[in-house]
């Protein structure tokens, strides 16, 4: 297959989300005009921006994940921070971009681009001692103002990622001249093989799940701190995109919806940007052990007496060979992840579905949507494998649902038409049939994973808790982008950074910040004023109208959720087979 570079651009922009270069420290004291917050261990020193925010990077809020601490849950940091320097970027976690022996054109530059010593040195400075928080706040504020807090979650397939490519300054200063100021903070938290690794040894270790621990360490962190920073702790709203979106349903799901610390609510609201419920299959499933035994096997551990100690006393650089030895998302394996969070009978203590159906979640308000095209991005290393229903069917069960029978499998795809004029990119005709099968496959995969499980989730959601508001869209700013389309992650690049700084953009963050305030989209009032106003008045979906806004580039419509209800009715008739 041969892709443009325009096309490796677009998806290295999407990925790494365009991270700022890091300074250097040298000198930077001398350069900057830096402040100082005190909070209950000590005093952290951050820096004020050009955009009129004072920006703590950094600050640790558990002891590194190293030696006979790797593969378990984070230690609390309790030492004693004095003059802590909060003013350079936190190390990024160990990252897994591609499988090192992918030949996966893309992958390849993935895996080489991670891996030069500007990015994984200079930009990222990759460590396992990365378990950080970034705080954010407009220029003056000071303890006891009381701010809302939007606590934010990245995403990357659970494999990648780092708090320090989401630069909340500009969010935050949009904010205050919407009137509205609030706290930024961003988690770091372990990927790939260090925070996600599945097998039954994990689960008698009772070290499953890591990354989601260490969410859940960084809220009650929040918790502890964003008071003296000028954040009020009763009002935090969690927010992620597409891993950090399935993260942020599952931490309202942990513990069987149990989001309290010391008897207050770790947070009160949540947006979701393409993710929500994914069914998984426990972390001792078949394809979990799988995974753990290839690694035990790449780290020269299978002889091990004890193979989980063994990963633990390996090399850094051994063990995250032998981790990265498993496909990635930017593969032919797509979205069919290796690691993922899985049911652990504890932290997690069933499927994501199963967990809704039985209201065992924090029902919160919240703002849930898609792209139009999520699948697009995942089905580009799929080339001669999709062409006929058979093949297709063939690579969905040998890949994905392991645990579907060929009928099952064969349903859902016939609800998809093979015919040029459908698939995703949606609404393009005959153009973007890259390879035979594409748009189908896109189709099916974005479906499945993002937008189809996002319309199951709201209708149980919102009939289970009706008294629980929520709002959705589908976004289709990117409609007519080549072969992609309104892509996967392509709301990073518009909402998050406003790299087009257009009507979408303004409106999304002007919607976003009356709910960090209201929890209403909505909803104009407190704050200083009440700054951009959409002319749309984003209508609440519920069950019965299933209304949600559809964002374009210019100007924002309205419609009906109820596309491709065919491929719905098999997804959710068949949803405990359809695990990953």
């Amino acid at each position: 297959m041969k892709v443009t570079l325009a096309l490796v651009a677009s998806l290295l922009s999407t990925v790494l989300a365009a991270p700022a270069p890091v300074a250097s420290h040298e000198g930077l004291q001398e350069r900057a005009t830096t402040i100082t917050a005190t909070i209950p261990a000590g005093q952290v020193i951050g820096i004020v921006t050009s955009q009129k925010t004072e920006n703590f990077a950094g600050i640790p809020y558990a002891y590194a994940p190293t030696g006979s601490r790797r593969l378990k849950p984070p230690v609390r940091y309790t030492d004693t921070l004095v003059n802590f320097d909060a003013t350079q970027a936190a190390p990024a976690c160990p990252q897994m971009a591609a499988n090192a022996a992918s030949n996966d054109f893309l992958s390849s530059v993935l895996t080489t681009l991670i891996n030069t010593p500007l990015v994984a040195d200079d930009v990222l400075k990759i460590s396992e001692d990365c378990l950080t928080i970034d705080v954010s706040r407009p220029a003056g504020t000071k303890a006891g103002d009381n701010l809302p807090v939007l606590f934010w979650i990245f995403g990357g397939g659970f494999e990648l990622g780092w708090s320090a490519m989401y630069d909340g300054a500009s969010l935050v200063s949009n904010a205050v001249t919407n009137g509205k100021p609030f706290v930024f903070v961003a988690v770091n938290y372990r990927v790939g093989g260090f925070g996600f690794m599945p097998g039954k040894e994990i689960l008698a270790d009772g070290s499953a799940n890591l990354g989601h621990l260490d969410q859940r360490m960084g809220l009650q962190w929040v918790a502890d701190n964003i008071a003296a920073f000028g954040g009020d702790p009763t009002k935090v709203t969690i927010w992620g995109e597409s891993a950090g979106a399935i993260s942020v349903y599952n931490q309202m799901s942990m513990y069987d919806g149990d989001n309290t610390y010391n008897g207050k609510a770790l947070f009160r609201g949540a947006i979701m940007n393409s993710g929500s419920v994914i069914p998984a299959d426990p972390v001792d499933c078949p394809k979990g052990q799988a995974v753990y035994d290839a690694v035990v096997a790449a780290a020269g551990c299978s002889g091990s007496s004890d193979t989980l100690n063994c990963l633990r006393a390996l090399p850094y650089d051994t063990f995250l060979k032998a981790a990265n030895s498993q496909p990635a998302i930017l593969s032919y394996n797509s979205v069919a992840l290796t690691y993922i969070p899985r049911p652990d009978g504890t932290a997690l203590t069933q499927s994501a579905e199963l967990l809704l159906a039985q209201k065992k979640y924090a029902a919160v308000p919240m703002i849930i949507g898609d792209q139009e095209d999520e699948g697009t991005l995942f089905s580009l290393f799929q080339s001669n494998t999709t062409s006929t229903t058979a093949k297709l069917v063939d690579y969905l069960s040998k890949i994905f649902f392991h645990d579907a029978t060929t009928a099952q499998i064969t349903s859902l795809v016939n609800t998809y038409p093979s015919s040029l004029l459908d698939g995703s990119p949606f609404n393009t005709g005959l153009f973007n049939e890259i390879y035979p099968g594409f748009k189908r496959l896109a189709a099916i995969l974005g479906d499945a994973t993002f937008t189809i499980t996002r319309r199951i989730f709201l209708e149980g959601a919102t009939t289970l808790n009706p008294s629980v508001p929520a709002w959705s869209y589908l976004a289709s700013y990117d409609y007519g982008t080549p072969i992609l389309g309104t892509f996967h992650g392509s709301d990073i690049l518009q909402v998050f950074f406003g790299i087009l700084p257009n009507y979408a953009s303004k409106g999304i963050q002007s919607y976003y910040v009356n709910f960090v305030y209201n929890l209403n989209p909505n909803d104009y009032s407190g704050g200083t004023g009440t700054g951009t106003k959409v002319k749309e008045t984003w209508p609440q979906w519920d069950a019965t109208n299933k209304k949600l806004i559809r964002f374009y580039a210019s100007y924002f419509t309205f419609i009906t959720d109820t596309f491709r209800q065919a491929s719905e009715a098999v997804l959710k008739a068949n949803i405990g087979s359809f695990r990953i």
